[in-house]
């Protein structure tokens, strides 16, 4: 996607909490605790992952992209496909997603990454540099 920008990743943090549940520090129904809505949103807007989910390694781990922000209006708060996602970078200004990872087994699931998409930012004809006032 062109317009990805501040990414961030949240692998440390999933090794850190993977590393807990190992440990006997937190519990399996602490971490497998997937909501039913985002159960669903897997199974209709869910793209497969190779990662094999790492609490019961029964099956591959399905990546869900939620978007968030305010040039959404109704959209915001949904899943989407990466096609969608696609589409949506170049009609909106700025929307933040948010990829999560889920077992559709044992209900493990893990935010993966954020970024921002939109049309914002990009340099449509204009310097790079920004005003005092922007």
């Amino acid at each position: 996607m062109r317009t990805q920008r501040q990414v961030v990743d949240y692998a440390l943090q999933r090794r850190a909490l993977l590393a807990q549940l190992h440990a006997g520090r937190v519990g399996v129904m602490e971490v497998c605790d997937a909501d039913p809505y985002l159960l669903q949103a897997a199974k209709f807007h869910g793209e497969p992952s190779d990662t094999t989910c790492p609490v019961c390694r029964k099956e591959e781990l399905t990546q869900v992209s939620w978007v968030f922000g305010d040039a959404l209006k109704h959209a915001s708060g949904s899943a989407r496909k990466p096609e969608e996602l696609d589409r949506m970078a170049n009609l909106f200004e700025e929307f933040n997603v948010y990829v999560v990872e889920v077992c559709r087994t044992c209900n493990w699931n893990h935010l993966v990454l954020s970024y921002v998409l939109g049309t914002d930012g990009l340099n449509n004809g204009r310097s790079g540099r920004k005003t005092a006032a922007e």
